[in-house]
């Protein structure tokens, strides 16, 4: 959770340089290029958590492969939990920490989404008003 944190508040200074930069562009293009600035660092911030936790089952030996590891990372971080891959007993408390921290992490990157574009929706209507 910690690297997701840092990883937003790299993504808030992005955005707000980036917006500062923009400036008055054609309002939709501006809109369009931070929400999807915003969205990138999510799934990087996203991907890179799945990334660890399958590591963690790779090295462990809970995990035969690679392959294996992601898939089963990102079914329990999702929490969609597909019970096709499983871990052995003595695991799954690591494996259950892993869901936490995707339902975690989503919660903190939907209110950093929602935060991060009402800003830009508010900037955008300024900007509107002005004219």
């Amino acid at each position: 959770m910690i690297l997701e944190t840092a990883i937003l508040l790299r993504c808030a200074n992005t955005l707000r340089n980036m917006s500062s930069r923009l400036g008055k562009l054609f309002m939709p293009w501006h809109t369009t290029v931070l929400i999807s600035v915003a969205l990138s660092y999510i799934l990087f911030a996203h991907t890179l958590q799945v990334w660890i936790w399958s590591s963690g089952f790779v090295l462990s030996g809970a995990l035969p492969d690679w392959n294996t590891a992601i898939y089963f990372s990102l079914v329990t971080y999702t929490t969609v939990g597909y019970g096709d891959v499983v871990v052995g007993p003595d695991l799954r408390i690591f494996a259950a920490f892993g869901a936490v921290t995707g339902l975690l992490g989503f919660g903190i990157s939907t209110a950093f989404l929602v935060g991060a574009m009402g800003k830009v929706f508010v900037f955008s209507h300024e900007d509107s008003n002005s004219n």
